[in-house]
């Protein structure tokens, strides 16, 4: 049986499939944005025709298909969610205009103020009220809900997002609300903020209910879509879609819940990274940056955990909408292989963040660009063969890619080509390490103590470069890393999480009421394994507690080493936990204060697929033999630079700069100050 990881990017879809005994092979074709599932579909031909299998014959061997889309949050990003209407308690419309303050430029009076993700005109107040105990002071006036209903359906909505007060303490007004929708509006989706997202702060619960609302038309349809050609080509197994949480749930509970797509691909990356860290190297501090055509993604990973926020904001921090639900921590800029460089008015040269995308291109696609790419100047100067794109099923144009560069960057710059095209890299390059800067400098994290790990099609063209700049003194590209988000899909587990609110704290602890809340916890977990885990390997429940000293606004994540507290564990451990985390996050802890425990969480995960040692893509030899081909580094100029195909080289010993290495998905750069050996899984270790 096979086992299929598709992550669709701004411009290429990546496919792995596993076979039955583990070994690997990857795919890429070009993302199709207008129907993304098109995408998915000519990587699994590719697959098809690699195994010499009509489409349909691949598909029926095939036991899983995992997904990672963009497909939600570009729907946001473009508007194109369905018409949603806000219910909330009466006397407080405006949560979603009010927000929770904040600004990154306090000093600039021309910004407007942010819209709310749902307009206000289409915001009903519903007379009902429950106090923070879980006591009805109003009732719920049904007949009054009824009329909102009724205007719902005139102004014509498509999806409802209901948040009452304190609804997480007693959800009885939101359960009914619900029943009436589905009696009155049955062809109308809707969302309850007490069952998505059971947490304090009425913006972030109210923003994730609207948020999830607005995509459940959409999401549906598109998954629905996907299952549905998938089965009709033969294909009989899971339908899983990858999670903002760095794991995986089945397609029909995504559909319910599909706040969980916004970041489905990227959260991948930092778990394959960890992965090939742990396979190849000693590092315990990593920051692993995934670059596509269109961004630039980076995470970090810290004494073998994953950090996640619960800053994750749609945008602009602040200006833009809050997503209300704790995601892996990942810095993107628009910075990629297909990232348009451009002279301004003043002559200065700036490289993203817009992007040529999968449609039309580069330049050198050949396929109507007009624009300078980072694509573009790394054909121009030498690092990417044009006749081994993609293992040769796509020729590049150098001839199209000199002009565009001699027209928009040389001439304006007053530079020879090379150096125009060595100088839209460097840009390319400082706008990667900035982003880096900021999730690592800002969390304490020195990068010069760091390994940095390269992923996507095109972070070989400069991660060298980039490791240099930041002074870390390894970088690894493993060899999976053109489709690293992918490979971190096919190694993922089955996940979900299930919070509640109990508040406790350190001075009036209540032992049996957090007991009999993380017992309901551990109950609803092991439901989830019973059902959507049935089958699996093995599974697994981690606790942690949101937790902050009385008086702090903002909570931090603490592990529990258990799910029960007694003799075994106690309050002092967690209390002590709580301080040793605190002081990693910032540097600093306060033993004498009272520690405040909010909202628990309990973390499931089931292992679909026994580990049977290293799964990793290989490369055989090559037909064709190492050459050398003129390559211009900066500072160094042309070089005869050896080109080596990584099935060629012999695995373990160490080589001088400069250097290509080719595999049939990405090009390897390594310069004359650099030196490098492939590792004996294929992974290319390099010293800046």
């Amino acid at each position: 049986m096979l086992r299929f990881a598709c992550d669709t990017g701004g411009t290429f879809t990546d496919l792995i499939v596993e076979d039955e005994t583990g070994c690997l092979s990857m795919y890429k074709a070009a993302t199709t944005p207008d129907d993304p599932i098109v995408g998915a579909i000519n990587a699994l031909r590719l697959a098809a025709e690699d195994r010499g299998l009509d489409l349909s014959d691949l598909l029926k061997e095939g036991e899983m298909f995992i997904h990672g889309t963009t497909h939600a949050i570009n729907a946001i990003i473009t508007g194109n969610t369905a018409k949603t209407g806000f219910f909330t308690t009466k006397g407080h419309p405006d949560i979603l205009v009010i927000r929770e303050g904040g600004r990154i430029e306090p000093f600039n009076f021309k910004v407007p103020y942010p819209e709310p993700y749902i307009p206000r005109s289409l915001t009903f107040e519903v007379p009902e009220r429950i106090n923070s105990n879980g006591e009805v002071i109003t009732p719920l006036e049904e007949g009054v809900f009824l009329e909102l209903l009724d205007q719902a359906r005139d102004v014509g909505l498509e999806a409802i997002s209901v948040c009452f007060l304190w609804s997480i303490a007693n959800p009885v007004h939101e359960i009914r609300v619900g029943e009436l929708i589905t009696e009155h509006l049955p062809d109308v989706p809707f969302s309850l903020s007490h069952k998505l997202n059971p947490a304090l702060r009425e913006y972030r619960r109210a923003s994730a209910t609207s948020i999830d609302a607005s995509l459940k038309p959409l999401m549906t349809d598109y998954l629905k879509n996907l299952t549905h050609r998938l089965q009709s080509e033969g294909f009989s197994g899971k339908t899983l879609v990858l999670t903002s949480q760095g794991g995986m749930i089945e397609a029909e509970e995504m559909a319910s819940a599909p706040i969980h797509a916004i970041n489905s691909g990227p959260s991948m990356a930092p778990i394959a990274g960890r992965y090939y860290a742990q396979l190849e190297c000693d590092e315990d501090s990593l920051i692993v940056a995934d670059t596509g055509g269109t961004t630039y993604d980076v995470s970090l990973v810290r004494k073998n955990r994953i950090p996640k926020t619960r800053e994750t904001w749609i945008g602009q921090s602040f200006r833009g909408h809050m997503t209300g639900f704790p995601s892996i921590d990942i810095k993107s800029v628009g910075a990629g292989g297909g990232s348009i460089a451009k002279v301004d008015e003043g002559g200065i040269l700036h490289v993203g963040p817009g992007s040529a995308g999968a449609v039309p291109g580069p330049v050198c696609y050949d396929m109507g660009g007009t624009e300078a790419t980072l694509t573009d100047a790394c054909l121009v100067l030498g690092y990417i063969d044009p006749s081994y794109f993609l293992g040769g099923e796509m020729n590049l144009n150098t001839n199209l890619a000199r002009e565009v560069i001699e027209e928009q960057i040389a001439r304006p710059l007053g530079l020879e080509i090379n150096s125009a095209a060595a100088s839209i890299v460097s840009v390319a390059t400082e706008n990667m390490v900035q982003a880096i800067s900021e999730i690592t400098v800002n969390q304490g994290i020195d990068p010069a103590e760091s390994l940095l790990i390269g992923g996507g099609g095109a972070a070989g063209l400069n991660s060298t470069f980039i490791a240099r700049r930041l002074g870390c003194p390894k970088l690894l590209i493993p060899v999976t890393g053109a489709g690293l988000s992918a490979y971190g899909a096919a190694i993922s587990d089955l996940t979900s999480e299930f919070r509640s609110v109990f508040f406790a704290t350190s001075d009036n602890w209540d032992a049996k009421g957090v007991n009999n809340n993380l017992k309901t916890l551990e109950a609803r977990a092991k439901e989830f394994i019973d059902s959507a885990g049935k089958g699996s390997v093995s599974s697994k429940i981690e606790y942690t507690v949101e937790a902050r000293y009385a008086g702090q606004v903002w909570e931090i994540d603490v592990p529990l080493r258990d799910f029960q507290f007694g003799k075994k564990y106690t309050l002092e451990q967690l209390v002590d936990d709580f301080h040793e985390v605190h002081n990693d996050i910032f540097a600093i802890s306060d033993p004498d204060s009272s520690v405040e425990m909010v909202c628990w969480t309990a973390a499931v995960s089931c292992q679909m697929r026994a580990e049977d040692g290293v799964r990793n893509v290989t490369f055989s030899a090559s037909d064709k033999s190492d050459e050398r081909r003129l390559v211009y580094f900066d500072g160094h100029g042309e070089l005869s630079t050896p080109i080596k195909k990584l099935g060629n080289i012999v695995t373990g010993k160490k080589d001088l700069g400069p250097a290509i290495v080719e595999t049939p998905f990405t090009t390897i750069v390594i310069d004359p100050e650099a030196s490098y050996q492939v590792s004996e899984n294929n992974s290319v270790i390099i010293w800046p």
